[in-house]
């Protein structure tokens, strides 16, 4: 068929040429089926791409560690399939128990010097804070007025004895007529009565020597207790009156002292008994973080009652305290050993697991492998721990690393405390990035931790 009007599709054609469409062609024709065929082999490889993705995740997840094959058998052999950790073992030896309370130290006696006679301070023998000794001069009162009065009242006294001399002479020179008839017997009487007169003020007036002698022992005071001067009160020069309520100075015994805290009434009839006994319960007292150790002592005496609002009673602890590490008013962590358990099996707390249902350990196999164990606690005390059932001593149980364990995990064991690579329990190589063999696995004994009821 040939084309008449060929500028039909030409642009550059004239406007008349362009009006006169040319003859219909149909366009080629398309087997039926081929879009349908191609969109359902991607759907398919869609899926088999998915399925190979979903069984390499769960292939991977049952084989942690190994990648494909060929570098899975490497790692094996070069011990990287094997997860490091650090272990401890279960030993066997003693812990105490305790009873643990928040304390105030108290001086033992506590003194406030006040004036007994009235009178100027002079001097002051003392510097605040010092450490006085009994019966060492603290203080000096004006005694002028007192030292006149001891001088009147032995003046008085040498005249009084004086005229009781002169009435004895005339008692006796009366005795003496009277056995002659020379005078009246009622003369005798009242010489006598003169006398008796004579000794009762004679009396009076060594009375009056004592007290003058008295009050100026007053005048020059001295330290009643050994212990420590507190701050001065009074400045000299001031007047001190003996009916002062407030007092010159306070001295607190400094050594000995006591320490005085509260125990739970449940714990009252465990240190009551052995306090019966005659046992006596060492007492430690420690700072306020419960790491220092301040002063070693035994428990003294108890209160006489429970108070009901706390539901606990008060104790005494005497404390030697020779370097002043306790000081009156601080408040210290008590612990009352009241029982030491022997030969038990001890684990240091770091490896110990919980979990909302059980308390456990990861246990190292001789295969290095580890599984769970369930264990029982008795006693804590710092870093140990009693296990009363679920292992026995020597047992290596995982410290460090249980993050990554469960049950079955191939590890590499170090044991801490030990020098160099460790021991391996069944490991073929110790793993890079391992902890180091002095991880921590003991620690001190008795520095922290709540009250521990005896058993």
């Amino acid at each position: 068929m040939s084309q008449d009007h060929p500028s039909a599709l030409d642009p550059a054609a004239p406007p008349d040429t362009l009006t006169k469409p040319g003859p219909y062609q149909a366009p080629p024709k398309q087997a039926h089926g081929a879009p349908k065929r191609s969109s359902r082999a991607w759907i398919w490889l869609l899926i088999l791409v998915l399925a190979a993705a979903g069984v390499y995740y769960f292939w991977s997840k049952r084989n942690p560690g190994q990648g494909a094959a060929g570098a899975g058998a490497q790692a094996q052999k070069k011990g990287f399939g094997a997860i490091p950790v650090v272990t401890a073992k279960a030993r066997k030896g003693n812990i105490p128990v305790y009873l643990v309370n928040l304390g105030g130290v108290l001086p033992i006696y506590t003194v406030t010097v006040k004036s007994r006679v009235d009178g100027q301070l002079m001097e002051v023998h003392y510097k605040e804070g010092d450490i006085v000794q009994k019966g060492g001069p603290l203080i000096e009162i004006d005694s002028r007025p007192y030292d006149a009065a001891l001088v009147q009242a032995q003046g008085q006294l040498i005249r009084d004895q004086a005229l009781l001399d002169n009435a004895k002479i005339d008692l006796a020179r009366y005795k003496t007529l009277v056995a002659q008839n020379a005078i009246p017997e009622q003369q005798l009487a009242t010489q006598q009565a003169l006398v008796t007169q004579d000794e009762g003020i004679v009396k009076t007036d060594r009375g009056m020597i004592a007290t003058a002698e008295l009050n100026v022992a007053y005048s020059h005071i001295t330290a009643p207790i050994t212990g420590r001067v507190g701050l001065r009160l009074v400045d000299p020069g001031n007047i001190v009156h003996a009916t002062d309520t407030n007092g010159m100075l306070v001295i607190t015994q400094m050594d000995p002292v006591s320490v005085l805290f509260p125990l739970p009434e449940d714990q009252v009839p465990v240190v009551l008994q052995k306090l019966n006994a005659g046992q006596k319960l060492p007492v430690d007292a420690f700072d306020r973080s419960s790491d220092v150790l301040l002063a070693h002592g035994t428990l003294a005496t108890v209160d006489n009652e429970i108070d009901p609002t706390t539901g606990s009673l008060r104790w005494r602890a005497n404390f030697a305290n020779p370097n002043y590490k306790l000081f009156p008013g601080q408040f210290v962590n008590v612990r009352v050993l009241v029982q030491l358990k022997q030969g038990v099996t001890l684990l240091p707390t770091a490896t110990i697991q919980r979990n909302s249902t059980s308390t456990y350990v990861f246990l190292l196999k001789p295969d290095s492998t580890v599984t769970v164990r369930t264990v029982q606690i008795g006693t804590v005390e710092g870093n140990d721990s009693e296990i009363t059932s679920g292992l026995q001593p020597g047992d290596q149980v995982v410290m460090t690393g249980v993050d990554k364990l469960q049950e079955g995990t191939k590890v590499v064991a170090h044991l801490a405390g030990e020098k160099g690579p460790g021991t391996q329990s069944g490991g073929n190589s110790p793993a890079s990035g391992a902890p180091p063999s002095n991880a921590p696995g003991g620690g001190k004994s008795g520095h922290a931790g709540g009250a521990h009821k005896a058993s």
